[in-house]
């Protein structure tokens, strides 16, 4: 494909992952106040976002190989499966991709007259944060610490199930629900970034509370992508030693 095809694929694709993932957390976590059933929860915003990946790994995957996620595409470059040269092109694309549905996500928001944004709540407009902006007020290193281990970990799962020795055709449902399971473990402490893309996109409409520790859901998400890239590229090259093993 060309590199303009699989650009508008990343767009497309990091722009559904944020409306249906912050739109989940946004508009249907705490429908109707606490208590209320028709309030997804915790729970439901962790499926929304797994099946975002989902359908946009099943619908743009093999146009542009789904990244949807800055770290993921630096991670993939890490584990040498994706060519550097096009690294910033698909970061630009994520980012705006991702930026134009916070948008849309925020206009639908303003339709209820009682929406508000309070810039130093945790969590506000599904924003990502640490301290007194941690949805479980965890703090600076640990939100550090799970933000880097998760994103390595997802990687990890990225690469093994789309290895050419993998199940063909079932990695986005892997990926889908490794984050899901992300989403599951981390929304306390962070209210869950593991992409750059996905925190500035929310970022620039939470206001300064979130603005001000977004450096924290680029540092940590692109590092651990490079160290799970890295473990994998290890993991997977061929044994000469052993007869039959798979790269």
């Amino acid at each position: 494909m060309s590199l303009a095809k699989r650009l508008t694929a990343e767009f497309l694709g990091t722009f559904w992952l944020v409306l249906g993932g912050c739109g989940s957390a946004v508009l249907a976590a705490n429908f109707g106040g606490a208590g209320n059933p028709l309030g997804i929860g915790f729970l439901g915003v962790a499926l929304a976002f797994g099946l975002t990946v989902l359908t946009g790994a099943y619908a743009f995957g093999h146009i542009s190989g789904g990244h949807f996620n800055p770290a993921v595409s630096l991670g993939l470059v890490a584990g040498g499966r994706f060519p550097a040269r096009d690294l910033i092109p698909y970061w630009v694309a994520q980012v705006l991709g991702g930026l134009l549905a916070a948008a849309v996500l925020f206009h639908i928001a303003h339709g209820r007259a009682d929406f508000a944004i309070d810039p130093n709540a945790a969590g506000t407009f599904a924003s990502n944060g640490f301290g007194a902006m941690s949805p479980g007020g965890y703090s600076l290193v640990a939100a550090f610490l799970c933000e880097v281990v998760l994103t390595a970990v997802f990687l990890l799962v990225i690469m093994g199930s789309t290895h050419t020795n993998a199940p063909v055709g079932f990695a986005p449902i892997a990926i889908g629900l490794a984050l899901t399971l992300i989403h599951l473990i981390s929304i306390p402490v962070t209210n869950t970034s593991v992409n750059p893309a996905r925190s500035t996109a929310v970022a620039v409409f939470a206001g300064s509370g979130a603005l001000g520790q977004l450096w924290l859901f680029w540092l940590a998400p692109l590092l651990g992508g490079v160290i799970g890239g890295v473990i994998y590229k290890i993991l997977g090259r061929p044994d000469p030693h052993i007869v039959g093993s798979g790269s």
